[in-house]
């Protein structure tokens, strides 16, 4: 897959997103955004992936939030959904995501490495949420998920001091899962996403759903229900012998599977 402004690369099960806009912090624009979202939307229709890997390009940014300069004509459309289809995208995606934050992750940089399922930092990386001092900021993703990392009195002193965090200081209140020297970043997500790519494809989806159905109401438990029909249910033995039997119009033998 080619995209504009992310470059998208697997090696064995692992997929890798980099954000690739090095030279501009490799901040979010409209074109990102969609980027982001389409690559995501492609890998939930195959099944070579297990695992994706979301980091920025170069060695001082992950991201810094989003762009404003030219979408002020289509800000609410250009601006504002791209990236909640963003977030939404990887929310859905049935498969574990991993942020490697392999600098500075601020703003909705931030907030993307909060709404991944897991994340690894370098040493240096930097994380701040800076919103509320541009007069900005992320309702939904931003708030419930950091409250679940963080609890809510810490996420509300993210959000209102926007304090600069290192990453031994964002490990310490959770919201970070592992720390390691700047040169091994690559290295151990790797062997990071290699183990979860061992585990059951199946199980984890399910692990997933369930964890993502608590905040998202009706759409949350019909996602979860949906995917468990469609990988639980519908590629087994009972289910094609019961649709089987009803093409057929016989009485379907289930006596094999159990109860």
């Amino acid at each position: 897959m080619e995209f504009q402004e992310i470059i998208y690369e697997e090696d064995g099960p692992i997929g890798t997103i980099t954000l690739n806009r090095p030279d501009d912090g490799n901040m979010f624009t409209p074109q990102m955004c969609h980027d982001i979202r389409d690559c995501i939307n492609a890998i939930r229709r195959e099944t070579r992936t297990r695992v994706i890997v979301i980091t920025g390009a170069g060695d001082k940014f992950f991201c810094i939030g989003g762009r404003k300069e030219g979408m002020e004509d289509t800000q609410l459309y250009a601006g504002v959904l791209p990236t909640l289809d963003m977030y939404e995208s990887i929310d859905r995606l049935q498969k574990p995501v991993i942020a490697s934050v392999n600098g500075f992750a601020v703003g909705g940089g931030n907030v993307l490495q909060v709404v991944c399922d897991i994340t690894i930092a370098k040493e240096s990386a930097i994380f701040r949420q800076v919103g509320p001092m541009m007069g900005s900021f992320d309702a939904g993703y931003g708030t419930w998920y950091l409250e679940d990392l963080v609890g809510k009195k810490r996420a509300k002193e993210i959000w209102y001091r926007n304090p600069k965090m290192t990453a031994q200081e964002a490990m310490s209140i959770g919201l970070v899962n592992k720390v390691v020297p700047d040169a091994d970043l690559k290295k151990e997500t790797r062997k990071m996403a290699l183990e979860i790519a061992d585990r059951g494809a199946f199980a984890l989806a399910s692990i997933k759903s369930a964890f993502n159905a608590r905040h998202g109401g009706v759409g949350g438990l019909s996602r979860m229900a949906h995917d468990l029909l469609l990988r639980g249910y519908l590629e087994t033995d009972e289910h094609t012998e019961l649709a089987e039997a009803f093409a057929q119009r016989r009485s379907p033998d289930t006596s094999k599977f159990g109860k």
